[in-house]
């Protein structure tokens, strides 16, 4: 039986070991004809590395004999182009090289010469004697291309570079030293620079892989090195799953015997909390895709070891929140308060109307738009429809929705910090045995007393955001704010896991209500007496049916004089 690839970027050790692997091949006549320097960006996690380990295997002179074991059972295998081993390739990968303050230069210098070393030593078969020594005795990266360039082009032999993560090693510059010494970097005469100033004249064609346009803007002063097909409908799904594609992968397995849950019945775990980015504007509501590295997680528990994991959230993901988390903080006295608002009014609105900035250098990065932009790039947000000359986007999925949650806990723990054992012995009573009063009127106590951080939000959203943010670390439920239902919009929806937690039998709708501080007693019941309503409505909607069905559903009301918690009840049907 085939092995999930979880954790495993080398194409040639999936294929020879038997991993299973999603083919995404067919896509490599596409990438021909788009044209010949290419620049394709996705959120990390999404099977980059694989995707160009691949593109390294299919063009490499050398593989042309393995070209039968790599690629025989793959749609590329049947359909070869011209192209196929025709080239000498160079591979290098950013994320390799670190970058430390001190020795910017060096670091980045080192690691590139060592990947240029390797090539020509690979090559030498091809070049002069005197050309490869002057290679490997010459210091700088950008000259060791310069001659590599020349001497190939005298021979007529054409050069394949492909970078991955080419972005990585400025962002982490950007993110930890500020624009200044990114500005340094990759203007004037920065090294960085210099380097890419070599790559366009050396290379007969070019495939470069990143996260961002940040970086592409500063070093080419107008994107000239290469096309941006990120945003094209035809590469939409080049990377990450699309349903189809795990649905054959769970089939296979369903035929092995290893997967005892029917396979529709593991889609519906799946859909909600790895599904639905997009990233082309034409396929908004038509194609969407799974996170790649979030979906070999879940199916290498529930494949390898015969259960759901026991969390979700993939660990690794924690690391990229990370980095978007730097990045709010960049240069914090400019617009730093507003970027964590922008942060803040996603989280609850779930979606923001943008207009795409496909590139933006560093130091506009602190622009309001161009921010939310680069949300986008991180996988924080994915297109959702489009509106005229923006897009809306939405917040993904589950796994995506924890991650600003997180934040804002963060932000409340900051400032006043809940006792989280006490919230875990609230859940399990919510969960298993129906007893939401208590933790509804502690939630409300404790952000009575959270002032600062809630002043610091602001608007009539910030108790919506406080309750969600803290309902959301309840593993037993799927929190789904703002559904639509019965012609109107829940505040929230906890729908239990069931096919997680079976014990789990106690589901909720929270209608939750805000009066001014100077509002009449009248308006806090009349707001009580809306939030019935609206609860009656829900209650009447068909669509609540399958989601809710084998659960006792409690419907809530919570209305909020001011900071007071001043109704919490369930609903009087």
């Amino acid at each position: 039986m085939k092995k999930i690839p979880y954790g495993i970027s080398n194409f040639s050790e999936i294929i020879k070991e038997d991993y299973y692997f999603v083919d995404k091949s067919m896509y490599i006549p596409k990438i021909e004809e788009a044209a010949r320097f290419l620049f394709f960006m996705r959120p990390r996690r999404f099977g980059k590395s694989v995707f160009v380990d691949m593109l390294e295997a299919y063009y490499d002179i050398f593989t042309k004999d393995k070209f039968k074991d790599l690629f025989g059972s793959l749609w590329i295998g049947k359909n070869p182009t011209p192209d196929a081993n025709r080239y000498q390739v160079l591979r290098l990968d950013f994320s390799l090289a670190t970058a430390s303050l001190d020795k910017l230069d060096d670091t980045f210098n080192e690691y590139c010469n060592g990947c240029i070393d390797a090539f020509i030593k690979k090559y030498k078969d091809f070049y002069s004697s005197f050309t490869v020594e002057s290679v490997l005795e010459t210091k700088r990266a950008g000259q060791k291309i310069n001659l590599i360039g020349a001497a190939a082009k005298a021979a007529g032999n054409p050069l394949y570079l492909i970078i991955d993560e080419y972005d990585n090693f400025t962002n982490v510059v950007l993110s930890s030293h500020g624009q200044e010494v990114f500005h340094r970097l990759t203007h004037a005469e920065g090294f960085y620079r210099d380097f890419f100033k070599t790559l366009k004249p050396a290379f007969s064609r070019i495939f470069m892989m990143g996260v961002s346009p940040v970086t592409m803007d500063d070093l080419t002063s107008g994107y000239n090195i290469a096309f941006n097909i990120s945003q094209l409908a035809p590469f939409n799904s080049m990377l990450g799953f699309s349903e189809e594609e795990l649905r054959r992968m769970l089939e296979y397995y369903k035929e092995q015997g290893a997967l005892a849950m029917d396979v529709d019945e593991v889609l519906d775990v799946m859909r909600p909390w790895y599904n639905n980015y997009c990233f082309s504007r034409d396929c908004c509501g038509e194609e969407s895709v799974y996170n790649t590295t979030m979906s070999l997680y879940f199916l290498n528990n529930l494949i390898t070891y015969g259960s759901m994991p026991e969390q979700m959230v993939d660990s690794n993901t924690r690391t990229d929140y990370k980095k978007l988390r730097q990045l709010v903080d960049i240069d914090r006295g400019i617009g730093g308060n507003r970027r964590q608002s922008i942060i803040l009014d996603i989280a609850n609105k779930e979606y923001s109307d943008i207009k795409l900035i496909t590139t933006f250098p560093a130091l506009a990065v602190t622009d309001e738009n161009n921010f939310q932009s680069l949300i986008y790039y991180y996988g924080m947000l994915t297109m959702g429809a489009p509106r005229g000359m923006r897009v809306r986007m939405i917040i993904p999925n589950q796994c995506v929705r924890l991650q600003y949650w997180d934040y804002i806990v963060g932000l409340y723990q900051k400032e006043h910090s809940l006792n989280l054992t006490r919230l875990t012995n609230l859940f399990d009573s919510l969960a298993f045995d129906g007893d939401w009063e208590p933790l509804m009127r502690y939630l409300g106590a404790e952000y009575k007393k959270a002032s600062s951080v809630r002043d610091a939000i602001g608007g009539e959203h910030n108790v919506q955001g406080f309750i969600k943010a803290y309902l959301a670390m309840c593993d037993y439920h799927l929190l789904c704010p703002e559904i639509e239902m019965g012609y109107g919009y829940s505040d929230f929806l906890m729908i239990p896991q069931l096919n997680r937690f079976p014990e789990a039998r106690h589901s909720y709708i929270l209608e939750l209500k805000y009066a001014k501080p100077s509002s009449p007693e009248s308006e806090v019941e009349r707001l009580s007496h809306e939030a019935d309503k609206q609860l009656v409505r829900y209650l009447s909607d068909r669509k609540l049916i399958p989601l809710l069905q084998d659960t006792t559903v409690h419907p809530i009301v919570l209305v909020f004089h001011g900071t007071s918690l001043a109704v919490c009840r369930q609903c009087a049907l």
